[in-house]
């Protein structure tokens, strides 16, 4: 066993910062989520969710919730 993660403690040490960077990223977007801020960049006259184009009428929803 110890042989083993002698021979391949580089490749641990990347997969275990690579695997914190992942966690790191994923708490970020759900404190984000939970604050109500968006990742979407709010170019919201651009947007197929902004509720400028749909068909049925009815307002889009803006991941930042600003429609326009």
């Amino acid at each position: 066993m110890f042989a083993w993660i002698a021979q391949n403690w580089g490749t641990l040490l990347i997969g275990l910062a690579v695997a914190g960077l992942v966690a790191f990223a994923v708490a970020k977007l759900a404190r984000d989520r939970k604050k109500g801020k968006s990742s979407c960049g709010c170019n919201c006259e651009h947007c197929p969710k902004s509720g400028g184009g749909r068909a049925d009428g009815k307002a889009g929803d803006c991941g930042s919730g600003i429609v326009k």
